[in-house]
């Protein structure tokens, strides 16, 4: 384990004076989960230029050079410092919006887990839809689900039920594990908790990822 805080230690001494603008909670859902030790979620950071709105264009580069999750992201209305629990994370949230994680393949399948964390999870960017006010406290976020698809045709539809771990959970893991770092989650902090969907970007498209009436849709064209 000392390896892998090692790994993220390195993650940040590599992000240096750079602004960021939020947070990825990872390995908090499907096979993933677990991977690199029990109740180990490590953070990935978000940096401000690749935040993008719902319905961008963003360049195709090379097929598979790219990933695509669908997240929830919450947003934060005032900071958390040190240890905190689920009603502190609650009462900290200021809205939810579907979203989805751009990964980028910047390191090979094999590559050890220390060299992941360094890679910063592969996290390249996200893309937001519109943001939601919930009553947080009762809010059934496992009978989610979400509905991929690509130009129209369904990919990929993922339950929440046994799939991704509590958000408030993995918002609470984050706290903590960003705490060991002298780092802690700030008012306008953007933070996804883990993937839904996962699929390769394998051509030009548009992208949809439908959670629902309630918590909406987020759509991205790769062109």
């Amino acid at each position: 384990m000392d390896r892998l805080y090692a790994g993220l230690e390195r993650q940040l001494a590599l992000l240096g004076k750079r602004e960021t603008a939020g947070w990825k909670v990872g390995l908090t859902s499907g096979q993933a989960r677990d991977s690199m030790g029990v109740g180990f979620r490590p953070f990935g950071y978000i940096v401000p230029d690749r935040i993008f709105p719902t319905g961008v264009r963003l360049p195709f580069s090379a097929p598979d050079a790219f990933g695509i999750e669908n997240e929830l992201c919450f947003s934060f209305g005032r900071d958390l410092y040190g240890e905190v629990d689920r009603t502190d994370i609650i009462s900290a949230i200021e809205s939810v919006a579907p979203a989805f994680e751009i990964n980028e393949k910047r390191v090979a399948p094999s590559a050890p887990p220390q060299q992941r964390l360094e890679d910063n999870l592969s996290q390249w960017g996200i893309v937001v839809g519109d943001k939601r006010k919930l009553d947080w406290t009762d809010f059934p976020f496992d009978s989610l689900s979400v509905d991929l698809t690509l130009d129209g045709e369904l990919v990929e539809t993922v339950m929440a039920k046994g799939h991704i771990d509590d958000h408030f959970g993995s918002l609470v893991a984050l706290a903590t594990t960003l705490a060991r770092f002298d780092r802690s989650i700030k008012a306008g902090d953007q933070v996804i908790t883990g993937s839904y969907t996962r699929q390769r970007v394998a051509r030009t498209g548009r992208w949809r990822g439908d959670f629902g009436s309630v918590i909406g849709d987020v759509e991205v064209e790769f062109s």
